[in-house]
């Protein structure tokens, strides 16, 4: 017999840490751990967590995984906090979610959260994920302004501006490339003293006046638009870039948000900053009829519906008239645009746009026609078709359109004096 005493090996530094209210709950997060990690993990309540990263075994922490559901988010500012203090101490941050909403998510990873995975864990998802965590670098969170492009305007606050929202009747028929050159003709309009034109991408999912005007899209906007009330003419103009030194444009934000984050009341103050610092504000509005499309109703002056001759326009802009009768909104400002218009010889499509205003009973004011190949490469470009495609019939319609509105706006307000 030996009289040497076997010496016990030092156990293996935890390297990762669970957080949870009851990790019991995410019984497949269990597993996952000890198939990556073995027993170089361990298991934090809410409580603990900031506690621990105070204590020397926390330096060697690379990451901790944050599980948390719908009952969690009660206690949003808490895990916002244990992500806060995980960031300040270089350790980084998984976020294993079951449902819990996408603006939640959104807050934590604007908060220095790394990753997130949905609960329950797709098969090797967790896996995946620690990978991207240890060979990951460091990202800006805000993406850099190029030189030229930030907002130099100062606000006013003494203006009224003309409010010209956009909105497709169905996907594909113009939209944005109406808003984009409609707000670019206006702001070059007079080569002397121009009116103040801002263009508000308002389709917080898909927006793309960014993509038509080559533009980045900024952390700044969801940060104005998640707190609205604290948003003053200053902060909204420095949420604004700038193109060509002549148009101000709020785009949509870097990440694709629900249609909800923002609510009336939010919407109407962005507008109310913007229609006091512009002359002219075109917005372009995404397809969906969401809580405040009233409200940019209520402030435009035109509302312009662009639409084709299909079925789907047609039934969708019955489907909007009809709602905006039931609930008594002022359905005589929509303007209606049928782009890709027959042309003049075309017989047979004028005699279609003709009996589908009538089914409609609506009249179609305006009709744009097809643009074809530059319109595409102009948007793929991020260029104003008057500066790719001057004499294109679409531009050209459109720039009709901008000094129909001029026109009307300088009578109006020679008759107000």
């Amino acid at each position: 017999m030996s009289g040497s005493v076997a010496l016990q090996p030092e156990p293996a530094p935890i390297v990762a840490c669970t957080i949870s209210r009851d990790v019991q709950n995410f019984d497949l997060l269990i597993e996952d751990m000890e198939a990556e990690l073995g027993e170089t993990w361990g298991d934090l309540s809410l409580e603990d967590a900031v506690t621990f990263f105070g204590q020397p075994d926390a330096d060697a922490l690379e990451f901790v995984a944050i599980a948390m559901d719908d009952e969690d988010e009660g206690n949003l500012a808490q895990v916002a906090d244990i992500i806060k203090q995980a960031v300040d101490k270089g350790i980084k941050v998984v976020v294993i979610a079951e449902e819990v909403s996408p603006i939640a998510l959104h807050q934590l990873l604007k908060m220095g959260a790394e990753e997130f995975v949905p609960y329950p864990l797709p098969e090797g998802a967790l896996h995946d994920a620690i990978e991207r965590l240890r060979t990951s670098a460091p990202e800006p969170v805000e993406p850099m302004v190029p030189e030229g492009m930030e907002t130099t305007l100062k606000p006013t606050g003494d203006r009224e501006a003309v409010v010209l929202p956009v909105h497709g009747m169905a996907g594909g028929t113009g939209a944005t490339t109406l808003a984009v050159n409609l707000a670019w003709e206006l702001a070059t309009i007079e080569k002397e003293n121009p009116p103040r034109v801002c263009l508000l991408d308002l389709d917080l999912q898909f927006g793309s006046v960014s993509t038509f005007l080559d533009l980045p899209r900024r952390e700044a906007v969801y940060e104005m638009l998640s707190d609205t009330e604290l948003l003053d003419h200053e902060s909204f103009m420095q949420a604004l870039l700038t193109f060509n030194d002549r148009l101000q444009v709020l785009t949509a934000p870097a990440d694709m948000l629900p249609l909800d984050l923002v609510g009336a009341e939010d919407i109407d103050r962005v507008i109310t900053f913007a229609r006091t610092n512009f002359d002219y504000v075109v917005i372009d509005m995404p397809s969906t009829v969401v809580q405040w499309t009233e409200t940019v109703l209520q402030h435009a002056h035109v509302y312009f519906a662009t639409m084709e001759l299909d079925m789907r326009s047609a039934q969708n802009t019955l489907r909007m008239i009809r709602a905006l009768k039931s609930e008594e909104l002022p359905f005589s400002k929509l303007r209606y645009v049928l782009n890709r218009a027959p042309k003049f010889t075309d017989l047979t499509g004028k005699a279609r746009s003709k009996r589908l205003a009538e089914s409609l009973d609506i009249t179609i004011e305006l009709q744009l026609p097809d643009g074809g190949k530059p319109i595409v490469q102009a948007g793929d470009h991020g260029v104003p078709l008057a500066e790719t495609a001057a004499k294109n019939p679409l531009r050209k319609e459109i720039q009709k359109l901008a000094a129909s509105v001029h026109e009307l706006n300088k009578s109006a307000a020679i008759a107000a004096q």
